[in-house]
């Protein structure tokens, strides 16, 4: 799919999407729990439905219903012995600690950039948790056979988060007097998200300064009703889009939230935009933009918007934490190079250290996703102040996490048009 976005003003309201990092999250809370599960306002992107689609296999039983999804399960019982978790990082890394509670062989595949990212942090960690695991040369598909035994361990944290919440989550239903310990952890908030899920329903976790997480006497997960809080990662863009375009109102937005690209609020402060927060939502106009300085080290989904934020900021900004990117749907630091600089922005990479040179105005331009839903969100971001209407390739890589988001941009005023 191609969609052409054309400068335009953005004016309006609109409601966030629901974070699938949360729904995720409650959807394998859920089959852990033994009863029924109300999951409300429910996440439909991809990454969602792959969530949905892998907890029925391994033994929930689901029904959608108009504004909500009941999930009933008796814990892990598969009823296949191969599943699949589509294009999710997270749903991969969480459900294959979950899946191996149980005692039956499970091959689990993955498709698109999935295939491509390593796997072999499974290879070095379940067998300490007598589970039997093999992968491709460390890449998919996974072949595990538990029961998994938890059991005092000490694991690298550096590169993701996402395995300790598969961890944590396994544990929640099986542990007793154990501790994971964890060294180097990166993105400390979306483990805040995992802890705060799971005591939700009803497992509580002795954290002590994201090194140790200790279960005491054994525990379970309790089936409860739980509504899916809108998406900071998602809603970054929309942000962005009314700092650098006009002005508008974001609403589902918990400023409370553990998730960590909340931290966009920050990078849109630092670089001048006129903003009001209330509990719920967010109101943002745009303001006198200059460059800043943010580490999005434990948030690097904000690369893509702080991009195109950064692009329309006067001087050159500074973004930490570049080393966060090679693993994600593309290389994202060389994609954002690559891209914007047809869109006439330059972007240095200097190890860590992004360095984006803003204020010299965006050209239109014919771009190409890398079928990373959060690069062509940025260059529809980019577009509506560019100089000319920027053509986006593949650009239905949105569907991944947020396949309302053209729809919610031509809400906001955006000038939108997609050809099959």
């Amino acid at each position: 799919m191609q969609v052409t976005v054309s400068p335009a003003i953005i004016k309006g309201t609109v409601t966030a999407n629901p974070s699938k990092s949360a729904m995720q999250r409650a959807v394998a809370a859920a089959l852990l729990a033994k009863g029924k599960s109300i999951i409300r306002n429910p996440g439909l992107s991809n990454d969602c439905l792959a969530a949905l689609e892998v907890a029925e296999n391994l033994g929930a039983k689901i029904k959608r219903e108009y504004d909500h999804f009941e999930i009933t399960s008796n814990g892990v019982a598969p009823f296949y012995d191969e599943i699949n978790c589509g294009e999710s990082g997270l749903g991969i890394r969480m459900f294959t600690p979950i899946a191996a509670l149980s005692s039956l062989p499970i091959t689990i595949e993955g498709h698109g950039s999935l295939t491509t990212r390593p796997m072999d942090f499974f290879e070095e960690v379940l067998p300490q948790l007598d589970v039997k695991c093999t992968t491709q040369g460390g890449k998919l598909p996974l072949h595990i056979q538990g029961p998994l035994q938890p059991k005092n361990i000490t694991i690298d944290g550096s590169l993701s988060s996402q395995f300790l919440t598969g961890l944590l989550m396994a544990y929640g239903a099986a542990a007793e007097n154990v501790t994971i310990t964890v060294t180097d952890l990166k993105s400390k908030p979306y483990i805040a998200l995992t802890l705060q899920l799971m005591a939700h329903f009803g497992v509580q976790v002795e954290e002590k300064n994201f090194e140790t997480f200790h279960f005491g006497k054994q525990q379970a997960y309790n089936a409860c009703d739980y509504t899916v809080e809108g998406d900071w990662s998602g809603a970054a863009f929309l942000l962005v889009a009314a700092a650098v375009a006009g002005k508008a109102e974001v609403q589902h937005l918990n400023t409370s939230s553990a998730q960590s690209d909340k931290a966009i609020l920050e990078a849109l402060e630092k670089a001048g935009a006129q903003m009001m927060s209330g509990v719920f939502t967010v109101n943002i106009e745009k303001g006198g933009l200059n460059a800043f300085e943010i580490d999005a080290t434990d948030c690097p989904d904000l690369f893509p918007p702080l991009v195109a934020l950064a692009a329309n900021c006067n001087g050159t900004t500074k973004i930490k934490g570049v080393s966060r990117l090679a693993h994600k749907e593309s290389d994202r630091g060389l994609t954002l190079q690559e891209e914007f600089g047809k869109m006439g922005i330059k972007i240095d990479l200097q190890g860590d250290i992004m360095l984006v040179h803003g204020g010299t105005g965006i050209k239109g331009a014919h771009v190409h996703s890398h079928n990373d839903h959060r690069i062509a969100m940025a260059c529809a971001v980019a577009a509506l102040t560019a100089d000319g209407p920027v053509i986006i390739d593949n650009a239905e890589a949105i569907n991944k996490s947020y396949p309302e988001f053209y729809d919610h941009l031509e809400l906001l005023g955006g000038k939108v048009a997609v050809t099959v």
